[in-house]
């Protein structure tokens, strides 16, 4: 199988764009793209900056791959956020009140996530809880979305 084919792809969302005509550019339908991104309830609407999963993800691969540093902002949600949260408690780097992450970015998964990046040996900007690649490989955020 081609490594191309087996990898998440991601797309962020410009200006004049909705989920048809993203589903049209990769070949992939409506329902596949709202079946990869649950966050997404109302397929009419998206927002420009937003990150489309517009690719399965690769059934033999446990966990999340990183979605990139961009799609940790104020008012992102996404049930990989909420997995994320749970994985930092489970790593005793929680900083959420009452224990509960959920779907949006929030400043208790910076800061949780802040933990994690010290208990991991980071300092300084590579610890400002914003997960980078390193941080987020080494957390094994589960696969949230099924094939």
């Amino acid at each position: 199988m081609n490594e191309a084919a087996t990898k998440t792809t991601y797309y962020t969302v410009k200006k004049g764009d909705n989920l048809s005509r993203i589903a049209a550019m990769y070949g992939v339908t409506l329902d596949q793209l709202l079946d990869w991104n649950p966050e997404i309830t109302d397929p009419n609407v998206i927002r420009i900056g937003q990150r489309v999963r517009v690719s399965a993800p690769d059934p033999t691969n446990r966990y999340e791959p990183f979605p990139g540093a961009d799609f940790f902002v104020p008012d992102t949600g996404s049930p990989i956020i909420e997995a994320m949260g749970h994985r930092l408690i489970e790593e005793g780097c929680s900083a959420y009140p009452g224990s509960r992450p959920d779907y949006k970015w929030s400043d208790a998964d910076q800061e949780s996530y802040a933990k994690w990046q010290h208990k991991l040996g980071f300092s300084g900007k590579d610890a400002d809880g914003i997960p980078g690649k390193s941080s987020w490989d080494r957390l094994h955020v589960p696969a949230v979305l099924a094939d």
